[in-house]
């Protein structure tokens, strides 16, 4: 097999010309190749009068096929319990099955279908269901935004993320894209599908269940109590979200090591998509073969980072909250990415400093912001939004100019520059301008911004070993986003992998 790279084509040209021209660097007849695949292909714009692809495949003039993962099975019959149905349960779950465990996975939200019942049952009515929400049930708060799988973790287990998501339905696409996403109405099948070969491996999946207490002897959990029921397992892997705060205050309570840890804020802005397009791509916007433009965007202001977060093309700002009268937002696009506005978070990074040295502080600092979110988008579940200009300038938003809001619970204009300190407000109107520096019109005036943005990252960490294993019990394993590890799906997925794998060597698998 051979591994070309750095073959460039135009949006506009099809695989057949990538295939031509891959073929003549490996010095190759068309007609001779046995095996080609797309490896890697990311789009150069930094010219926007000459933007292509720059691609990465393997070709060769012999056959060839992937091999596959081969699991070794362990002969103990351990009972593991993985609570929590995000990426990083659901992976977790999935290898700990193929390595022989008997597994059960609980989730204390609803399957998936149902869940989407339960957002739209709080958005047409106001009523929300505290356990069933964009941030708890099947398939974790990532199956509510953009299905997004880039990752700054790289490795094997990253590698097999994808390639499961592939397995199980998952776009062709993302074994190649530079920035791989899913979509949120395509993840939802996707996270099904693997819930059902969980099943079909002989899993055991809990909808409706909530780890509520536990017992322990020494330095060993003995048993755990599933919605006031006492069970008994030989592992537990806990994989919930960062916004399981109750089970937080649980582990506390039990003597679990944990940490604070610094962790960021701030707020969704909205643009037109075709603002983004023409400033990312000029002339090419909107041309053959050219996808909606996303961003990425850094700063750095008063020593403090402030950055674009869940870039959400074609999308939709979301009403994330999990606890009553509060206001959350998140963001979320589907597949074809079709939506007529972009949004992204521009977060700041908090700390200590911001929150205090209580162990509850970063916990407490998000209640509060969330709490005077819905306070200033008047008390109804409106989010309070503000024009950029007018957040800029520190004065109430009145009304909407060419970006109408999406957020579907509906928006009440409000000085947003109350929701925050002065010095996130500072960074985060310094990063703004810095902003607009880097792409034309992103600072103008009727971009707008919806607060609050507070759940990007778990606050509480849940301190373990490097065998995985929490430093205070040796049967319980802290796993995925909300016990610190990990930052967005593919990171989650990965971890869970690790820990599966974790287990699988303490029963005495080699690798």
């Amino acid at each position: 097999m051979i591994k070309i790279s750095n073959v460039k084509i135009r949006p506009f040209e099809d695989e057949r010309v990538l295939l031509n021209k891959s073929a003549k660097k490996a010095g190759l007849k068309v007609e001779d190749v046995k095996y080609f695949k797309l490896v890697k292909k990311s789009l150069d714009a930094r010219d926007k009068s000459n933007i292509f692809y720059t691609c990465s495949v393997e070709i060769s003039p012999l056959a060839y096929k992937k091999p596959e993962r081969v699991y070794g099975k362990i002969n103990a019959g351990a009972r593991v319990l993985v609570v929590g149905m995000g990426p990083a349960g659901l992976f977790c779950a999935l290898d700990l099955l193929r390595y022989g465990f008997h597994v059960t996975l609980i989730e204390r939200g609803k399957p998936v279908d149902e869940r989407v019942k339960s957002v739209d049952n709080f958005i047409s009515t106001k009523v929300l269901d505290e356990n069933s929400n964009i941030q708890f049930g099947e398939g974790g708060a990532g199956a509510f935004s953009d299905g997004k799988l880039n990752t700054g973790v790289g490795g094997a287990f990253a590698r097999e993320v994808i390639d499961d998501f592939l397995l199980f339905g998952a776009p062709s696409e993302i074994d190649y894209l530079q920035k791989p996403h899913i979509g949120s109405d395509k993840l939802k099948t996707v996270v099904k599908n693997i819930r059902n070969e969980i099943i079909k491996l002989g899993g055991e999946v809990l909808f409706s269940s909530k780890f509520d207490d536990f017992e322990f002897v020494g330095d060993k959990i003995v048993s755990v109590s599933i919605n006031g029921k006492k069970h008994e397992f030989d592992e537990v892997v806990l994989a919930v979200g960062h916004s399981a705060r109750d089970v937080y205050s649980l582990l506390y309570k039990k003597g679990v090591m944990l940490e604070s840890k610094d962790f960021a804020v701030g707020l969704r802005i909205e643009h037109l998509q075709k603002d983004i397009d023409i400033a990312q791509f000029g002339c090419f916007a909107g041309t053959k073969g050219m996808p909606v433009a996303d961003y990425k965007l850094v700063t750095n202001q008063n020593g403090r980072g402030v950055f674009s977060f869940c870039m959400c093309p074609g999308g939709f700002v979301m009403p994330s909250a999990s606890e009553k009268e509060t206001i959350v937002t998140n963001g979320m696009s589907n597949f074809a990415r079709d939506g007529e506005n972009a949004n992204s978070a521009i977060i700041c990074q908090v700390t200590k400093a911001d929150f205090g040295d209580e162990l509850f502080g970063g916990i407490k600092f998000q209640e509060n912001l969330e709490k005077t979110a819905f306070s200033l988008g008047g008390g109804d579940y409106k989010a309070p939004y503000s024009l950029v200009g007018d957040y800029l300038s520190g004065n109430k938003s009145k009304k909407f100019n060419r970006v109408i809001p999406s957020y579907s619970m509906g928006v009440q204009g409000a000085n947003l520059n109350e929701l925050f300190s002065n010095e996130i407000n500072s960074a985060i109107k310094g990063a703004l301008v810095d902003f607009g520096k880097k792409i034309k019109g992103f600072d103008c005036f009727d971009a707008v911004l919806t607060g609050v943005e507070s759940r990007t990252s778990s606050p509480i960490r849940v301190v373990r070993d490097e065998t995985f294993k929490s430093i205070t019990f040796k049967n319980l394993y802290p796993c995925g986003e909300g016990c610190g590890y990990a930052g967005g799906i593919t990171s989650a997925g990965a971890d869970g992998k690790k820990v599966a794998k974790a287990l699988a060597v303490k029963y005495g698998l080699k690798f």
